[in-house]
């Protein structure tokens, strides 16, 4: 089985975070998003995927090396594949054409997730799908009262069904969705301007694959700020029996409230951390208060009090608002 994780997007829902980082790379819980991703879905699985293929932009070397030390750290092969133009979610997963045959599961990069994984054998392929408010936003889902998918809606503006696509699919046959988004691209068949993977399955559904609907039991979506304040939150909570404080953590005269991710070489004096606070790599925090927040790598923060925010990497801080979203490099007080 392959695993091909789409993750080109330029999280502008997420600035100013995302014009020095891409959004998989950001850390929730102490690692990537994308690391986070791929790790879980292996673990669910339960056997190694023969490769692991990354749709990525220009990320630079160092991003594709990490990318294909994830790959190799899960026994697996890695892949980069270049996605130069948002040409839409089709278009993204032809992109890893090469490996795109065989029993694949494709998950893009923007959201992480706790879900019944089992792979039911008499479907040819598995949607997973959530309940939301406003399915606007999404491509979502019809299905018949046997719990078979009967159509596939990209972002409808009048209602049709609640349940939304979370970017997560298994296909028992790659070969085929790849001969099909091939169809979509040859002949310019756009939806709303872009190559939608919504239409390739359609195509598929109307030659006579039967696709079911998987079951998620809790959604994270890391679309912006809170989302991913939210997300951190309940990685935490699921991870909390683990050892999340390094060994080369320093904590002088510091009370930590858990679930907590203290990273390496991070410095906590004088301050009350927690809960659901991360803290990055070489970070320091004086004199402070914090809760529910992200901090990023090699920050300082002194004489804080701090709720609800995501600090970016390399960010200074003393003193000044208490609910913030700062993106890397930034200097305040």
């Amino acid at each position: 089985m392959n695993l091909i994780i789409p993750m080109a997007g330029r999280g502008s829902r997420l600035r100013p975070h995302t014009l020095t980082i891409p959004k998989p790379l950001i850390p929730v819980a102490g690692k990537p998003i994308v690391q986070r991703l791929v790790e879980d879905i292996s673990a669910i699985v339960g056997t190694p995927f023969e490769n692991i293929g990354f749709i990525i932009g220009d990320f630079g070397t160092e991003v594709e090396e990490n990318l294909l030390k994830i790959a190799e750290e899960l026994g697996s092969k890695g892949h980069i594949f270049h996605q130069d133009k948002p040409l839409g979610t089709a278009h993204a997963v032809f992109c890893a054409e090469s490996i795109l045959e065989g029993k694949v599961i494709v998950a893009f990069a923007d959201t992480l997730f706790k879900a019944d994984f089992t792979v039911d054998d008499s479907a040819d392929g598995v949607i997973w799908v959530q309940k939301v408010e406003d399915p606007r936003a999404f491509g979502v889902v019809q299905m018949d009262d046997d719990g078979i998918i009967t159509n596939f809606v990209e972002k409808p503006q009048e209602f049709v069904s609640d349940l939304a696509i979370i970017g997560i699919y298994y296909l028992h046959d790659g070969k085929q969705l790849k001969e099909e988004i091939a169809y979509l691209i040859d002949n310019d068949i756009k939806d709303k301007g872009e190559y939608q993977l919504t239409n390739a399955l359609e195509n598929l559904k109307q030659k006579g694959w039967r696709f079911k609907p998987g079951a998620v039991t809790e959604w994270l979506d890391c679309g912006n700020k809170d989302a991913v304040v939210y997300t951190n939150q309940r990685i935490l909570e699921f991870n909390k029996d683990q050892k999340m404080v390094s060994e080369t953590a320093n904590l002088v005269n510091s009370v930590l409230i858990p679930p907590c991710f203290v990273g390496q070489n991070a410095t906590v004096v004088n301050s009350v951390i927690g809960p659901h606070v991360s803290i990055g790599k070489g970070s320091t925090v004086e004199n402070s208060v914090i809760n529910n927040t992200v901090i990023q790598e090699d920050s300082r923060l002194e004489n804080k009090v701090l709720t609800n925010s995501m600090i970016g990497n390399t960010v200074t801080i003393n003193g000044a608002g208490e609910s913030l979203s700062l993106g890397d490099f930034t200097t305040i007080g």
